[in-house]
């Protein structure tokens, strides 16, 4: 069942007295539990595809839907709500706080998103020990491996529940099997917790955990 709905989405950005068109009519479904690849060169829009999905950016036309909200781009003020409420995001950077340790670094995330207390704590440790890091929780991010630091961003991304979780290319700083044992995770958390995942990347080991691959370029969707 399609929880991000995503019909003729384009964008376009001024540039002196012009504007450049970076999306040209992009119509994409993702499903609950389906894993989707987005694939594409330097400059095809999948950054900015990415960023509208997450709400972050609103389209210059089309309609979006996220989890049978409408996004108006007429109302921008309304996008950091449904944010927290429904999405989930994993970076290549790993965006952690380095004075903090890994549970509080997944606490404040759902501090953000409306958590308080004992009750975002214990969800900071369920998040936790659903990606390995229960012997971790007190361990700062200089005392993490790489891995460890993708798992605690990907803690951090799902906790609160959302129901749709982009990741921009989360295994770009690791190794190759480090890389596939944070792919294997992912996936995991899509299919058993019935989550939308989509990862933009230039992994070709991406495909091998994704139940489809869809190519950007040029600002459109090639397949």
């Amino acid at each position: 069942m399609p929880v991000v709905q995503a019909r003729q989405i384009r964008k376009s950005f001024k540039e002196g007295r012009g504007e450049v068109s970076v999306l040209n009519g992009v119509s994409l479904s993702l499903d609950s539990g389906e894993v989707t690849a987005l694939e594409g060169p330097s400059g095809s829009g999948k950054t900015t595809l990415l960023s509208i999905l997450g709400c972050i950016l609103t389209p210059s036309s089309g309609e979006l839907v996220i989890d049978g909200v409408s996004v108006d781009a007429k109302k921008p003020n309304g996008l950091p709500g449904l944010r927290r409420r429904s999405i989930g995001f994993v970076f290549q950077q790993f965006n952690l706080f380095p004075a903090l340790s890994a549970l509080e670094n997944v606490e404040y995330a759902l501090n953000i998103k409306g958590l308080r207390g004992a009750q975002a704590r214990r969800e900071a440790q369920l998040a936790l020990e659903k990606v390995g890091l229960s012997d971790r929780l007190g361990f700062l991010p200089r005392d993490l491996s790489g891995g460890q630091k993708q798992r605690v961003a990907i803690a951090r991304a799902v906790g609160g529940g959302p129901k749709v979780l982009l990741a921009d290319e989360p295994t770009a700083n690791l190794d190759s099997q480090t890389g596939l044992q944070v792919l294997e995770l992912f996936r995991k958390l899509a299919k058993e917790e019935n989550r939308a995942l989509l990862i933009v990347t230039h992994d070709p080991k991406v495909r091998t955990i994704s139940d489809r691959v869809v190519r950007i370029q040029d600002g459109r969707l090639l397949n």
